[in-house]
């Protein structure tokens, strides 16, 4: 992961059973009316899913149901046993993508062509939509829920893009206090250091099935491949749990190395 960004882990029988029981757990909160207003986007080809997973802060599920495996065990070598939030379960349907709401043109044809490339935690703030650093995630760790195929809308990451991005970055706000951080505009900056990903970096798709698990790097620009004609999954979807715990407040890990 340090050199490529992204590190896939091979199947573990005991990861398996945690997805099954994750799966299980988030069906019912993914037909719920309330949870489908809010985070049912792109013309209903995307079930957002933020917070949708009722996991203890270590990743234990409501039935007890333990998290483990060398993914997550490797994440908290390299970063501290960092509490987990609800799990995010992101989950994509036949025909994504289609605009989002609210979406313009430029905007939809970056999602299609581009996956919507990002870096996790630079949200667009304000009627203008300028990129700062609201989230200071330490990783980001995926668990596939659902059997599909490889070209059903897997992750995207460019490889090596880590370290474009943290230069990019760390040239803005290095000088600056971490509590400032958040407010700093990195709007420029970050587009800029797109391109030349996009240019010097290779573009690989990570399809992964129950029992595997894959680490990205926070800094890595990575997106979702647009849903292929002939791809395949369950009724519910490819669905994706996804883990991105916050470093401590205040400090200034987010722009160091790994």
């Amino acid at each position: 992961m340090l050199d490529r960004g992204w590190a896939r882990f091979g199947f573990d029988p005991a990861v398996l059973g945690w997805a099954r029981h994750a799966r299980h757990a988030a069906l019912s909160r993914i037909a719920d009316p309330t949870q489908q207003a809010q985070w049912l986007q792109c013309e209903g080809t995307w079930f957002v899913g933020v917070d949708t997973l009722p996991n203890t802060p270590d990743g234990a599920l409501p039935d007890g149901m333990p998290l483990t495996g060398q993914a997550y065990a490797g994440a908290r070598q390299l970063y501290g046993q960092l509490p987990l939030h609800p799990g995010q379960v992101s989950v994509i349907y036949p025909g994504y993508p289609k605009p989002r709401k609210g979406e313009g043109p430029g905007a939809f044809k970056y999602r299609l062509n581009r996956d919507a490339a990002h870096v996790d935690g630079l949200l667009a703030i304000g009627d203008d939509r300028r990129r700062m650093l609201k989230e200071q995630h330490a990783y980001i760790l995926g668990l596939p829920l659902t059997d599909c195929s490889a070209d059903a809308s897997p992750l995207v990451v460019w490889e090596g893009s880590q370290r474009i991005m943290r230069e990019a970055f760390k040239s803005v706000l290095e000088p600056l206090p971490a509590a400032e951080w958040d407010s700093v505009d990195l709007t420029d900056v970050y587009q800029a250091a797109r391109r030349e990903v996009f240019d010097r970096c290779t573009r690989v798709t990570v399809p992964a099935k129950p029992g595997e698990a894959y680490l990205v790097h926070r800094h890595a620009l990575h997106g979702v491949a647009p849903w292929a004609a002939n791809a395949t999954a369950p009724s519910e979807g490819r669905m994706i749990a996804y883990f991105r715990p916050e470093l401590p407040a205040g400090s200034r890990d987010w722009l160091c190395a790994p």
